[in-house]
């Protein structure tokens, strides 16, 4: 618990305290943001502002969490290593992407068949390393059960080793790639991913506290216990990362005076997959992560529509957010409506976790 505060705060104080001296450095290193040509012209007024902030929070959020253990004498866990090992991946993915943006000064980094190899990469790392460190529980920090708020009683490992571990393997890439695009492409508007990410790891620093209250080895196996691999530290890398990203956002938030890029949107991505995955709650991240389901799917449902119609739009312009931009909402306004839906949905996801383990009673 007192980690968990440590972490927080200093994660929060780094990000605050910290990220003018990053701005300073990034406008040195003339690591602006480019503009998308066929984006809002509003968003002209942007170009040049400092890019690639994910570094300050993800850097910050792993120092916190380290600096939260040393603090009170514990040993880091492999659970909380595999979540910044994804973050960590996940944002250097983004950070190349971010690089050569601001070398060529276009929006055109990246392939998105070369994000998605480099995303793949890191989940399958992941995942083997996961099915690995069994505790004396025999658990290990991935499940080989799909999981909504605790395991299925189906196992992948049912079908024999070779075949459950590629299913299980298949199964972290969809989570992987599928959250870290979606957070990215949230991150259009000032201080919209940030914000909406500070709910779900809200969520997760929730859920990885009551788990470890709840938790099948501490209270001798009562009824609706969980059975996780290291529940609090997950809360406390979660307590983390939302430190640093609200310390972020006082400088990300309208006019931003830096932006996350994709290596923080990447990085966010992949730290929330990773605690989805570690809490056994990954089908439940479809509602804790409503916000960026919208987003994702408005993209989806604009290119099917596109081509299905041979050229007709839904949307003004994908993600949704440019769509009300286009109709005249201040940013402002898109970004702090926005949080209020991100915030509905943790809330519905944490009542469903909270309602299944009463129910299990």
């Amino acid at each position: 618990m007192i980690a968990m505060l440590i972490a927080a705060g200093f994660s929060l104080l780094y990000s605050l305290l910290f990220t003018p001296v990053f701005v300073r450095v990034f406008n040195k290193l003339k690591w602006g943001q480019p503009i998308r040509v066929d984006g809002p012209k509003e968003h002209e007024t942007k170009r040049g502002t400092p890019t690639m902030g994910g570094l300050i929070f993800i850097s910050g959020s792993v120092l916190a969490y380290f600096v939260g253990k040393l603090v009170m004498g514990e040993t880091p866990t492999p659970s909380a290593l595999l979540v910044i090992l994804m973050a960590v991946g996940a944002g250097t993915v983004g950070f190349i992407d971010d690089l050569m943006k601001t070398r060529k000064q276009n929006s055109a980094g990246l392939g998105g068949w070369a994000k998605i190899a480099g995303q793949v990469v890191i989940a399958v790392s992941f995942a083997l390393l996961g099915l690995q460190f069994m505790d004396h529980h025999g658990l290990t920090p991935v499940s080989t059960h799909i999981s909504i708020f605790r395991d299925l009683p189906f196992d992948f490992m049912s079908l024999g080793v070779i075949a459950g571990t590629i299913l299980v393997i298949l199964w972290v890439m969809v989570i992987v790639t599928a959250t870290t695009n979606a957070v990215n492409v949230t991150d259009g508007l000032d201080g919209l991913a940030a914000g909406a990410s500070i709910f779900a790891f809200g969520s997760y620093l929730i859920i990885g506290f009551w788990q470890s209250a709840q938790n099948c080895a501490t209270t001798a196996g009562e009824a609706g216990c969980y059975e996780v691999r290291d529940p609090m530290d997950l809360a406390v890398i979660a307590a983390a990362f939302l430190g640093g990203v609200a310390g972020f956002l006082w400088w990300n938030t309208n006019p931003a005076q830096i932006f996350m890029g994709d290596t923080g949107s990447m990085g966010i991505g992949g730290a929330i997959a990773a605690l989805a995955i570690l809490t056994r709650t990954e089908v439940l991240l479809v509602l804790i992560g409503g916000l960026f389901i919208i987003e994702t799917g408005s993209v989806i449902l604009q290119r099917v529509y596109f081509k299905v119609t041979k050229g007709k739009r839904i949307f003004r312009m994908s993600p949704i957010h440019h769509h009300f931009e286009l109709k005249g909402w201040a940013e402002v306004t898109i970004v702090v409506r926005f949080w209020i839906i991100a915030g509905l949905f943790a809330i519905v996801g944490i009542g469903a976790f909270y309602a299944e383990w009463v129910l299990s009673q």
